[in-house]
């Protein structure tokens, strides 16, 4: 990460410094590099604000997460799937709480849900860095996780379909059956390249004074270290037909997803506080005092987060206002709108992964353009791209910087390549469905 985060901040210095020296002075206008600077700053401000506005949404999910932790719904989760997570992280433990909470993580995003998503996979972060023996190192798991969540496979991108309304779109679900792809082809490139990134990175011996494994009793943990999250005493597994029940309830929901997504969306977020606080009570869980108690923490991780969001927004604020966008945008348009990427679309496809916010603000401009609208096959393009990737630096500094890693490992080359995949796959769906509109 040291290295790209200096190498964007040098290209938008480089480039804007080529402008500052190279573009005729315009009266009354701010140079170049006064842009710069100002951008910079607001960038800044702007990582503190977000910050800040996501300690509500941490201080609700992190409480309703520990409502579901103290009730035992996280090792409920994990049994049931277990087949499957054990394979994608054989490394943690089958019943660890990390399991149920990569898990929910998963269904939020899955559910469109991003701003629950977040609490949940800071809470598997913290779950997972408890099995960590090298502390700052991201582990196998750590990366394999987080290339998903930068690809997880999305049923109902409610943010997305609710602009496409909202542009008048005669068909704002319509994404629906491009985005399930798009982000399936997306996820299973992200574990196919975790798997295959990991033998070129190594993570190196343990220390020994760290060293923490799931039996490890309480009082043998290393001081300073975080103890190991409890077991239960009966950690069996479910039957084999009850796990794949449960995963043919969550198949059965791409097609309700496709039908009912735009009623059902609206019914998620009261369910979920209802169905986590109704568990709570039903297992005896004094759901007030828990919830609170888990709700303490929002406020911790949203300050610790800030320093990572500081870094990487003003970063990609340069890379922005230097122009160096525009270039490469220039560059490559007129290869990408031969294979089924229109240039129009192009910002959107390099933005997506440096700025969530400016990629959404890209797609709305590009789907109330009364030349193109929302119905277009660029509208559907970048309706899709936008519900089927994430915002992957982003996500990188949220979620390592809860847990202080600093050496990330392969985990951004894994996130990186399942954003491409996305957009490839995104072109290939919207082409296949709407190449004629």
């Amino acid at each position: 990460m040291n290295g790209i985060f200096f190498g964007i901040v040098l290209i938008g210095f480089l480039a804007t410094a080529w402008r500052e020296l190279t573009l005729p002075v315009v009266e009354g206008a701010q140079t170049p590099m006064a842009v710069l600077s100002s951008e910079m700053l607001a960038a800044a401000s702007g990582a503190v604000e977000l910050a800040i506005g996501l300690v509500g949404v941490m201080t609700l999910f992190l409480g309703l997460m520990k409502v579901a932790e103290a009730g035992g719904m996280l090792v409920v989760i994990a049994r049931l799937i277990r087949p499957l997570m054990t394979r994608l992280f054989p490394e943690v433990p089958p019943d660890h709480p990390a399991m149920g909470a990569m898990i929910l993580n998963m269904s939020a995003n899955a559910l469109g849900l991003g701003n629950a998503a977040t609490p949940f996979g800071i809470r598997a972060m913290q779950e997972l860095d408890k099995l960590n023996t090298r502390p700052g190192t991201a582990t196998n798991s750590m990366a394999l996780f987080l290339a998903i969540n930068t690809s997880s496979v999305t049923l109902l991108p409610t943010g997305v379909i609710a602009l496409r309304a909202a542009a008048g779109s005669n068909d704002p679900a319509g994404i629906l059956p491009t985005t399930l792809f798009a982000t399936l082809c997306a996820t299973i490139a992200a574990i196919l390249a975790a798997r295959a990134y990991q033998r070129f990175s190594p993570l190196g011996p343990p220390e020994p004074s760290t060293t923490i494994t799931a039996t490890t009793p309480v009082e043998d943990t290393p001081a300073g270290a975080d103890p190991p999250a409890e077991l239960p005493a009966d950690s069996g597994a479910y039957p084999i037909w009850v796990s794949i029940l449960a995963l043919g309830g969550v198949v059965a929901l791409i097609p309700a997803a496709i039908l009912w997504g735009d009623r059902v969306s609206p019914w998620i977020v009261p369910s979920l506080m209802l169905g986590f606080l109704m568990f709570g009570v039903l297992r005896g869980v004094r759901v007030y005092e828990v919830f609170v108690e888990g709700a303490q923490e929002g406020f911790q991780v949203a300050l610790r987060i800030i320093p990572y969001l500081v870094a990487i927004l003003v970063a990609v604020a340069m890379f922005r206002a230097s122009g160096a966008m525009d270039v490469l945008v220039n560059l490559l348009g007129g290869f990408t709108s031969r294979v089924g990427l229109p240039a129009e679309a192009l910002p959107m496809a390099l933005l997506r992964p440096l700025s969530g916010s400016g990629a959404y603000g890209v797609m709305a401009s590009i789907i109330n353009d009364p030349a193109i609208g929302p119905d277009s096959y660029v509208g559907y393009l970048v309706s899709t791209i936008q519900g089927s990737t994430e915002t992957t630096f982003y996500v990188l500094a949220v979620y390592f910087g809860a847990v202080r890693i600093r050496r990330m490992r392969h985990t951004l080359a894994a996130a990186l390549t399942a954003d491409l995949v996305a957009v490839i796959a995104a072109v290939a769906a919207c082409w296949f469905l709407f190449a004629g509109i």
